[in-house]
């Protein structure tokens, strides 16, 4: 039976990949047949291979400088964003050039969050039950690219390549929902302290004010915080946050 954080995992992937299985047969098309211009079938070859070029020159390194890091999640989070950024580059690319930078994106996000998935979900496979689980994802995953290939060229034929390509960055959006709820603990805090800036009174003490004002440590006054840019790091997850993403061998162990 799989836990919590391998069905949320599985689910984000199903919603990403689903989404670009919506392009993924319509995009050469739409490259070649003057959806941008220089567009040829050369140049999605090239396009193509610009993705894998950045994925592979990527994840390698990243792969294992994440190996190192206790917070695996927001890298997951951080290289979905960017994978799901990627149709709506698409949707206003006007140059080849254009198509060529979202393939760039959309590797380095891939690069970012293929190790990172991969390591979560190693971490939280069932002793005795690795190629069952893996045998679900893989089912899971294959039925939904296969319906929403077939889904992408009907929307293309019929409504137009740029609802095919906002189609798929919603279902990317999904996915990047998912894993939010993976990390339900202190998933609101990093999206404040990405979006919500924050510059305390309080002299060299004021990023961890605002660290224990939002873990709920101390009494320090909200109303003395103004708002300006911060930076995910500035806010320091609960010692315990990871219970439910990296389960005990222990536990495991003995079947709990």
């Amino acid at each position: 039976m799989m836990n919590r954080t391998m069905k949320l995992l599985m689910l984000s992937d199903i919603f990403v990949l689903t989404g670009f299985g919506l392009i993924q047969p319509i995009i050469a098309i739409y490259i070649n047949g003057g959806g941008v211009a220089g567009g040829s079938m050369l140049s999605a070859g090239l396009a193509s291979a610009l993705f894998l070029f950045t994925k592979s020159l990527v994840q390698l390194p990243f792969g294992h400088y994440v190996d190192r890091q206790s917070d695996k999640t927001k890298w997951l989070f951080v290289g979905t964003i960017l994978m799901a950024g990627v149709p709506l580059i698409y949707v206003s690319a006007s140059s080849i050039y254009h198509i060529y930078i979202a393939e760039v994106i959309y590797g380095l996000g891939s690069g970012l969050a293929y190790p990172t998935w991969l390591g979560l979900w190693s971490a939280n496979l069932d002793k005795g039950q690795e190629s069952f689980q893996w045998s679900v994802y893989s089912t899971a995953t294959g039925l939904g690219t296969a319906a929403t290939g077939a889904l992408g060229a009907a929307v293309a034929s019929f409504v137009g390549f740029s609802a095919t390509f906002i189609l798929a960055g919603v279902l990317c959006l999904l996915g990047c929902i998912a894993l939010f709820y993976l990390d339900y603990k202190n998933g609101w805090r990093r999206i404040m302290a990405m979006l919500v800036p924050s510059i305390c009174w309080g002299g060299g003490n004021s990023i961890r004010k605002l660290s224990d004002l939002l873990h709920g440590k101390g009494r320090h006054n909200f109303g003395l915080c103004l708002y300006g840019l911060a930076k995910p790091s500035f806010i320091y997850p609960p010692k315990d946050h990871k219970a439910d993403i990296y389960p005990d061998p222990e536990r495991l162990s003995k079947g709990e």
